[in-house]
């Protein structure tokens, strides 16, 4: 069996250099906010081109901290994209804000900018873009759009890591950018973490506050603040992984390469093949009407795979109270996408037998 990802062999490479880093800390007895943390916000700054970057404990907490540190009133409402993990729009929840599913642009899946401006209104605040799969969404109109009416514009780049749009990597495109380094990510620790980078120095200095119990300096609280910070450890594991984060998005780019030029099933759609070397490839996400016999098939030569993701939010039972919304391309997309497997440590020989699988699914069904 091919595994979809197998962590054990993502993390190997790095296993010794994790050791030491592990090790150091250990030895450092200091375990929150401490050098290694400044030393990966410094690096991941850098690494995105943005001026700041602030380490939470997730990608999660890193939109919601974005969103408390704009203080926008109850019942604001902020643009979502109705095809996205439901990560993305929790936080507008958790702040009694209102999200606005928008949807998507049928090739690329991610939020179609032709789509937003007719909801927005009045009480309209942000934009909050996703970067799914890897992909960069089409930030010239979104942010065109978004100082015509004022709004302020939050990225989720947690499958985006490395991603480029336009010459500028994800992380320095939007007024603040959040990401996940959960372990199957493109940056992945080894346990949970996430950041915000950005380049607004006031909105960098509250994010740092609010994480902190709404405090920089010990007893001393500004703001009510939440515990969200990126631990020692894993901040000195993701500065491990870090310097070889480009060359294993190549390698991503080399085999989803392959895949858009090798592929060729009746009535299987591919992902779009115009910014393959911009795209980060977290995941390849593929469509097929036939998705289960598809999966079935694939099983059953050896080929595991994955579905991001079966449900979309807005029929979620979390959010009922949205299930009457008309969102019939999201539902398809849901209905039908799988993903392949794509990641560093792949060997040629096996994408061939990826490929070549899926290649047969026509000729077997």
């Amino acid at each position: 069996m091919i595994p979809f990802l197998d962590l054990n062999q993502v993390n190997a490479p790095y296993i010794e250099a994790i050791k030491d880093a592990s090790l150091r800390v250990i030895q450092s007895g200091w375990y929150i906010l401490g050098n290694e943390l400044k030393n990966f916000e410094t690096a991941f700054a850098d690494y995105c081109g943005s001026e700041h970057c602030i380490g939470v404990a997730n990608g999660l907490d890193a939109i919601t901290l974005i969103l408390k540190a704009l203080d926008f009133p109850a019942g604001s409402e902020i643009i979502v994209p109705a095809n996205t993990y439901i990560a993305s729009v929790l936080p507008v929840s958790y702040l009694h804000l209102k999200p606005i599913f928008v949807e998507p642009d049928p090739r690329t899946m991610l939020i179609d900018p032709k789509n937003i401006e007719q909801h927005i209104t009045s009480t309209t605040k942000a934009i909050i873009t996703v970067d799914l799969y890897g992909r960069s969404c089409q930030m010239s109109p979104i942010l065109e759009i978004a100082e015509r009416h004022q709004l302020k514009v939050i990225t989720d780049a947690a499958q985006a890591h490395g991603a480029f749009y336009q010459g500028k990597k994800s992380g320095n495109i939007a007024h603040a950018t959040a990401f996940s380094f959960y372990p199957t990510k493109n940056l992945g620790a080894l346990g949970d973490a996430g950041a915000v980078t950005t380049n607004d120095a006031e909105l960098a200095e509250k994010i740092k506050y609010l994480r902190n119990y709404g405090s920089v300096v010990r007893y001393r609280n500004d703001y009510q603040g939440v515990n969200s910070r990126l631990d020692e450890m894993q901040a000195a594991i993701l500065s491990v992984k870090l310097p070889y984060l480009d060359a294993e998005n190549v390698r991503r780019r080399e085999i989803a390469k392959r895949y858009l030029e090798e592929i060729d099933v009746k009535n299987l759609i591919l992902p779009p093949n115009d910014q393959v070397e911009q795209d980060a490839w977290h995941l390849f996400v593929v469509r097929h009407p036939r998705r289960s016999e598809f999966v079935r098939f694939l099983d059953s030569k050896g080929v595991q795979t994955n579905i991001h993701y079966p449900l979309p939010i807005h029929l979620q039972r979390a959010y009922q109270e949205f299930s009457h919304l008309s969102l019939p391309l999201t539902e398809q997309i849901h209905e039908q996408v799988v993903s392949l497997p794509l990641n560093p440590v792949l060997t040629d020989e096996e994408v061939a037998y990826i490929i070549q699988t899926v290649n047969q699914f026509d000729d077997q069904a």
